[in-house]
């Protein structure tokens, strides 16, 4: 028997993609015409958000320069180390840069702000956020994203590029997993 049971849709592949078009519509002045405009995406839960913000952002005159880095605070498992390290570094000059930071999802607080500090301890000029995911009640840092795609209660969530032990990252929709022996587990 499987450890865990992917449960209850919560955002479908129609209502991702819908909520992407509304973030780029409230994205793309503040985006648009900058001259050192970069957009680092934090891998790997970020990369099908990611992709789709980039593309919808072009199709509306937005163009960055683009780049990816890894951090990491919770390996295969379910809960965050509370530390988070540099797995891979961005490789673009961010020196003087406007730059946005795209994350799957907002938990702790703890990766946002690291990466927001990182950012301007290279340079940058201005930092803001995204965030595809926000989880408030598991939030231990004081910190909000300029911009977020849906607000959900504290599950352990997949799909859309968000994964449990490098699993479910391909779902094209974002689904609750419930572990064997939560209630409501089969």
């Amino acid at each position: 028997m499987d450890p865990h049971h992917i449960k209850d849709i919560l955002f479908t592949e129609e209502q991702i993609r819908d909520r992407v078009a509304e973030m780029v519509k409230e994205m793309a002045e503040e985006c648009r015409n900058k001259e050192k405009f970069v957009m680092i995406g934090i891998l790997r839960g970020s990369f099908m958000f990611f992709a789709d913000l980039v593309r919808e952002l072009n199709r509306d005159g937005v163009h960055a320069r683009i780049d990816f880095t890894t951090l990491e605070s919770y390996g295969a498992g379910t809960e965050s180390s509370g530390t988070v390290k540099v797995v891979k570094e961005f490789t673009v000059d961010v020196n003087g840069c406007d730059v946005f930071i795209i994350d799957d999802i907002l938990d702790t607080g703890r990766t946002l702000t690291f990466a927001k500090e990182y950012l301007y301890s290279k340079g940058a000029k201005t930092v803001r956020t995204c965030a595809l995911l926000d989880k408030p009640s598991r939030r231990l840092v004081p910190v909000e994203a300029d911009y977020v795609g849906f607000v959900i209660d504290d599950h352990f969530v997949v799909g859309y590029g968000l994964d449990y032990d490098n699993y479910y990252r391909e779902l094209p929709y974002i689904a609750k997993v419930t572990f064997t022996g939560e209630k409501g587990a089969e």
